[in-house]
């Protein structure tokens, strides 16, 4: 039996990247999300609310330490969920919580004059964060949210276990029916590989053009 097909590998190709654009909009989808929520469960974080400073910690805490695996199994299977919305729900809740992680340190990294200056502007807390400090720290967290997302996209491909016809679901079926799984996932192996090096391109160009 050979290592890799050349014939097999290019007749997949059209069924496997068929799974790409759903794939690519879970990417889209939970990076919002996450970022949205991430942004609200930090700003609970730094409250001056005990319990509200508590619940975001034990939600940082938990979604950081639980494997998404686990999160996924529960929201469909537990919650009863529709396959789509269980793996963005699930996407979201854990990668909200290390953006939440990642947005509190390029808080703390900001200097306290900062604050001091928006005051002095008769800027509201509300509005100082709005156009001051998160601005910043958006600058700051950026290489760690370009992380995220390649962690994020290749994370699509455990919606396959709920039966998410997303791209690794394809390969796995073309791999079935060919009985060839190792010229297959060598196949979808470089097709992530691609994507997340297109993806990484358009973080530092982003990034580039921010610190410019």
């Amino acid at each position: 039996m050979n290592l890799f097909d050349p014939t097999l590998a290019i007749h997949s190709l059209p069924t496997i990247l068929s799974g790409l654009p759903l794939s690519l909009i879970l990417l889209a989808v939970c990076f919002i999300t996450s970022n949205i929520v991430g942004v609200f469960i930090v700003l609970l974080r730094i409250n001056e609310h005990s319990l509200l400073r508590l619940f975001a910690r034990f939600y940082i805490s938990f979604f950081r330490g639980v494997p998404i695996l686990v999160i996924l199994f529960l929201t469909y299977f537990g919650a009863n969920m529709d396959a789509i919305p269980a793996a963005i729900l699930s996407m979201t809740l854990v990668s909200s919580a290390f953006i939440a992680e990642y947005y509190r340190s390029a808080l703390i990294g900001i200097n306290k004059t900062q604050y001091d200056a928006a005051r002095a502007l008769g800027l509201s807390n509300i509005k100082t964060m709005q156009y001051v400090i998160l601005p910043q720290a958006f600058r700051i967290v950026l290489p760690s949210l370009g992380n995220v997302l390649l962690d994020m996209f290749k994370g699509t491909s455990l919606a396959a276990m709920i039966t998410v016809s997303e791209m690794f679901m394809k390969a796995k079926i073309v791999a079935g029916a060919s009985q060839d799984y190792m010229t297959i996932y060598i196949v979808i192996a470089f097709i992530y590989w691609l994507v997340c090096c297109g993806l990484s391109a358009l973080e530092q160009l982003t990034e580039q053009r921010l610190h410019h």
